[in-house]
């Protein structure tokens, strides 16, 4: 009765599904783990923005690279911004999505070494994309800043390509090493996202605190895919019941129409 499941398609059939079902629960848990970075990674970011501000030269060196614990940790530097090697970060969009640069600007500290701080967005100009944007001066003289401490942006993490021959102080990476080359100074690991002293005017505009409330569709998509790997199973067996039924019915209409047909004399 079923020898069926021999032929060449119920073969196929049958492959197909053992494959399915394994690759199905491995997505699953691809996207389970998911689920469960983003919700680590939600309480690192929820308890280093309730930490107290700390010395960035207590969780940060020139070369050093930001531990994931410390990403969004609050930090404090003293010193005085450098304005003359300041650049833009360029394709960065703002809270409305409007795309335009990041102001990057070096803080000397009082020892001499360099903090990069992102002090906000600014627009592009409209007429021409490589001109250097109008940027709001920093404050002057010494100053205390703090911010948010984030790694260095790299190719491999955010996809962005490095490009060269950009346009005269602009760049596409935050990126310290980059930055130490750049200015010949021995630079702090990471850089900080602005947070005070607040600009002056509307611009730049500040960076947002990362929200980390939010836990994606990570699960749902996991419970999905699960689904999907137990009705693989269950639907080759309807199927196989489908055609065992409809070929009984087929030899079974065979049968009848011999019966019926009229005895030879």
């Amino acid at each position: 009765m079923y020898r069926f499941l021999l032929s060449r398609q119920w073969v196929i059939l049958t492959l197909v599904a053992l494959v399915l079902v394994p690759t199905m629960i491995e997505l699953g848990f691809w996207q389970l783990h998911r689920h469960e970075r983003r919700v680590a990674l939600n309480q690192v970011i929820a308890d280093s923005l309730a930490a107290k501000p700390v010395p960035a030269e207590s969780l940060t060196s020139p070369g050093a690279e930001v531990a994931d614990e410390d990403r969004y940790r609050r930090v404090t530097a003293q010193g005085r911004f450098d304005p003359d090697d300041e650049v833009v970060v360029r394709r960065r969009t703002n809270a409305d999505d409007r795309v335009g640069y990041h102001v990057l600007t070096p803080f000397v500290l009082d020892d001499g070494k360099v903090l990069l701080v992102n002090r906000g967005w600014v627009p592009s100009d409209e007429r021409s994309q490589s001109a250097f944007p109008e940027v709001p001066a920093p404050p002057k003289g010494e100053i205390t800043v703090t911010g948010r401490l984030l790694p260095d942006q790299t190719t491999e993490d955010s996809g962005i390509k490095n490009l060269e021959q950009l346009p005269d102080r602009q760049v596409m990476l935050i990126n310290s090493g980059q930055a130490a080359e750049r200015l010949g100074e021995q630079v702090l690991g990471g850089y900080i996202e602005l947070i005070e002293p607040a600009p002056a005017g509307d611009t730049p505009e500040p960076i947002p605190a990362p929200d980390h409330g939010g836990i994606g569709n990570h699960m749902a998509y996991a419970v999905q895919w699960w689904l999907f790997a137990a009705g693989v199973p269950v639907g080759w067996v309807v199927l196989v019941r489908r055609e065992v039924r409809e070929r009984a019915e087929a030899a079974a209409a065979e049968t009848d129409a011999e019966e019926s047909e009229p005895a030879a004399v």
